[in-house]
């Protein structure tokens, strides 16, 4: 019997290429499994669902769009730093169906170059998600950010998620975020992440960076920290994601990561899929 993955993403119209770029990366790596795709979004068109809906389709997999109605949130802070796609992350749990025990949410701006099935088969172990920090050659980010808001644990990045979804249906809610953005508008940098860090921190179970959520930016950060090790051979063959953090992103003229070239490579793939 197949295995079946189920991913979440959510979006708007200006991702949608990266998504693409990404769900076929995903797809070369899984063209044996069974995966579900999930996107949550407000405004995308039918024209450019139905565009996704054909690819996913051709990948052998299925799809399900959720439009969110206008007011879903309609006390909730949605300026620029705020969108709505923030809660959509977060909520999750109280969006998608209730059947839907485990979601993996990833982001758009990232390249899946091996198998997720360990990710997918992770034990949370009663946690609400498993994600994986950021800290790099030293910790002096993760002392910041605690000071920031106010945390005493490392600082989790949300671009990668495996989420426990009965937990978010019990734990996760929007008076809690609402208050968060409240007390912390004026500290807060990355809005999602830092909410999710500051409400749900001590419910997160750390899984490696340099395997489930690669900074594509500090391939020298990674070398150094491990001594060598995890040079470019080690991480085709163990690293599964890798994360496009920052700017410029890869389909962007200015990005010179080491890994654009291989960004770009499966975005012409794509075009001839």
């Amino acid at each position: 019997m197949k295995n079946e993955i189920e991913i979440l993403v959510t979006i708007d119209e200006n991702y949608i290429q990266p998504l693409k770029v990404m769900l076929y990366s995903l797809y070369v790596h899984h063209r044996r499994e069974n995966v579900k795709i999930w996107l949550i979004h407000e405004k995308i068109s039918t024209k450019k669902i139905a565009i996704l809906n054909k690819l996913i389709t051709k990948f052998g997999w299925s799809f399900e769009a959720i439009k969110m109605k206008d007011d879903f949130f309609e006390e909730a802070p949605t300026v620029e730093r705020y969108p709505k796609e923030m809660y959509f992350r977060l909520l999750c749990g109280n969006i998608l169906p209730e059947h839907v025990k485990r979601v993996i949410y990833l982001d758009p701006d990232i390249l899946v170059i091996n198998s997720l099935l360990p990710l997918w088969n992770v034990e949370l172990e009663g946690n609400l998600l498993a994600a994986a920090t950021h800290t790099g050659v030293t910790n002096i980010t993760t002392g910041i950010n605690n000071i920031r808001l106010n945390t005493d644990h490392h600082y989790y990045n949300s671009g990668v998620m495996v989420i426990d979804l009965d937990e978010a249906r019990e734990r996760v809610n929007i008076q809690d975020i609402q208050e968060t953005i409240e007390k912390y508008a004026s500290y807060l940098l990355l809005p999602d992440q830092d909410v999710l860090n500051h409400l749900y921190g001590h419910y997160i179970k750390e899984i490696p960076d340099e395997i489930w959520n690669y900074d594509a930016r500090k391939y020298l950060s990674y070398l150094t920290k491990s001594v060598g090790k995890y040079d470019l051979h080690w991480l085709m063959e163990h690293t599964a994601i890798l994360h496009f953090c920052g700017k410029p992103k890869p389909w962007q003229i200015k990005s010179d990561t080491k890994f654009t070239a291989l960004y770009l490579d499966y975005a012409h793939r794509l075009e001839h899929f």
